[in-house]
């Protein structure tokens, strides 16, 4: 039993050990422009997205490996020959302007994350249907968050801003928020993603930054397994058969172009990997679209 918790113990160490310093005792503070490799276009973001997806957030890093959370959006845009400035109150001053419920996919969305000040401390790109990809401080890595399920969020946007050139595709709809009256510090949110783009990203991303108060840790769970999204309720077939499978399961409802949608999940899971030990479960015998998702 010993030996057990001994190489348990050393395989945790050993995983930490190869993860990048958060906050290093000496940032580089020198700021290293992207090479151009991409396009400017919402494809090219997607390809990024999934390929930094899990990358470790580092204080004062703008990539390509290790980033926070300005730093993960200046590489975005940088490396599509878009340039913005480096940090998030800087960013949240330029591009155009947009209301939340305008928000697609690209745009950027700025937060104040500190109860004592309006200040512009974390920023994020929008992906669709309220989820949004952003440095977090919680796992210290890329992630996706949910702007429609977290209040935390929600009450915390400043300012939206789009930096890709304005195209017909169809916005989505945002949850009816009051929105926080907008000082000069403030940012217009990003496009809202498609269908396609949607299917492309199904696992949920988190990005770390140096603020410890920009995600909130729960000892309920943040973590889900997500069977789909509905027009009105889901169902009745498919809740029963998560029923029948013994699991517990929460319906997220939420307003879009007119219509109720009703996102079905399964949990909620204090990590990951105990999502993870039933998603093959659910694929096989609930819904072979389910993914993991993250909403706090």
């Amino acid at each position: 039993m010993y030996s057990r918790i001994f190489l348990l113990v050393l395989f945790v160490f050993t995983i930490n050990a190869c993860k990048p310093n958060p906050h290093p005792r000496h940032p580089n503070y020198s700021v290293r422009k992207p090479k151009v490799i991409h396009p400017p276009s919402k494809k090219s973001l997607a390809k990024m997205v999934k390929k930094l997806q899990g990358s470790p957030y580092v204080w004062a890093e703008e990539g390509p490996n290790n980033f926070d959370c300005s730093g993960f959006t200046y590489y975005l845009y940088g490396s599509m020959g878009i340039e913005i400035p480096r940090r998030s109150q800087e960013q949240a001053r330029v591009g155009t302007k947009i209301a939340i419920k305008d928000l697609q996919y690209g745009d950027l969305i700025f937060f104040a994350t500190n109860r004592r000040s309006s200040k512009i401390t974390h920023v994020g790109m929008y992906l669709g249907d309220g989820w949004f990809t952003h440095a977090s401080t919680v796992d210290y890595e890329v992630i996706y968050s949910n702007l429609f399920s977290s209040a935390y969020y929600k009450k915390r946007v400043k300012v939206c801003r789009r930096y890709l050139p304005t195209t017909k595709t169809k916005t989505s709809m945002v949850n009816s928020w009051s929105v926080v009256k907008e000082d000069s510090n403030k940012i217009t949110m990003p496009k809202a993603i498609s269908t396609e783009q949607i299917t492309t990203l199904q696992k949920a991303i988190v990005i770390k930054t140096q603020m410890q108060n920009i995600e909130q840790t729960s000892s309920k769970g943040t973590f889900y397994v997500q069977v789909g999204s509905f027009t009105g309720k889901p169902k009745r077939a498919i809740i029963n058969s998560i029923k029948r499978h013994g699991y517990h399961y929460k319906i997220i409802k939420f307003p879009k172009n007119g219509t109720t949608i009703s996102k079905l999940l399964i949990g909620s899971y204090t990590k990951r990997e105990d999502a993870l030990n039933i998603l093959d479960n659910v694929r096989t015998n609930i819904q072979k679209g389910a993914f993991i998702a993250e909403i706090r």
